[in-house]
């Protein structure tokens, strides 16, 4: 759960979806292992199968600590299972549960435009969001101008590499399977709210 009280945690923007990264990491967790024995035995052993984040140690603890979130079942199904527009879901949803500014922003930026079918979404939008935020997180009022270009920057890049952005700036919905859906409700059937089109 996103606890109010916890600080803005902004480090997604060391990258965007990183998904074939991922499904690299993912799919070297051996079932009965818990993630953070595999985590130190992932990074022990390098990050030579993964060349381009080999000299992006910053990017490929970012990587880790994403499927950390995942439940050992949504683990399974996004690198076994999942086609590769579920993968892209998944990540999203290890983002969303990761990063609470980015949570916030999917629910109460994206979720709510969709429900009243106001679909564009312009940088503007994040621009005002992080202002209203700002106003009450010392944080983020500190942030300098081009951080948080940054910022915008690299979740407009997530947004479009997981589908929920058009390349013409419009919020698109995305539908997922039922087994997908019934692995995050047995999580926390909130974490719908991400995903236009699936959540109240």
């Amino acid at each position: 759960m996103m606890s109010s009280a916890s600080k803005y945690r902004m480090s997604f923007s060391v990258g965007g979806l990183m998904l074939n990264e991922s499904l690299l990491i993912a799919q070297a967790y051996q079932p009965g292992e818990s993630w953070a024995s595999a985590r130190e035995r992932l990074l022990a052993q390098g990050a030579s199968s993964l060349p381009k984040l080999a000299s992006q140690t910053r990017a490929l603890r970012e990587v880790y600590d994403r499927i950390g979130h995942l439940s050992n079942a949504e683990r399974h199904y996004l690198s076994v299972d999942a086609d590769r527009a579920g993968q892209q879901a998944m990540m999203w949803l290890a983002i969303c549960r990761t990063y609470r500014f980015v949570h916030e922003f999917a629910v109460e930026v994206i979720n709510e435009r969709f429900q009243s079918w106001r679909l564009d979404l312009g940088q503007e939008v994040f621009d005002r969001f992080l202002a209203e935020k700002a106003e009450y997180d010392p944080s983020l009022a500190e942030l300098s101008s081009s951080t948080c270009a940054k910022l915008r920057q690299v979740l407009f890049r997530i947004l479009r590499e997981s589908g929920l952005r058009s390349i013409e700036g419009k919020i698109q919905p995305i539908w997922l399977s039922g087994r997908m859906k019934r692995l995050i409700e047995e999580k926390n059937p909130a974490d719908l709210r991400i995903f236009p089109g699936n959540g109240g």
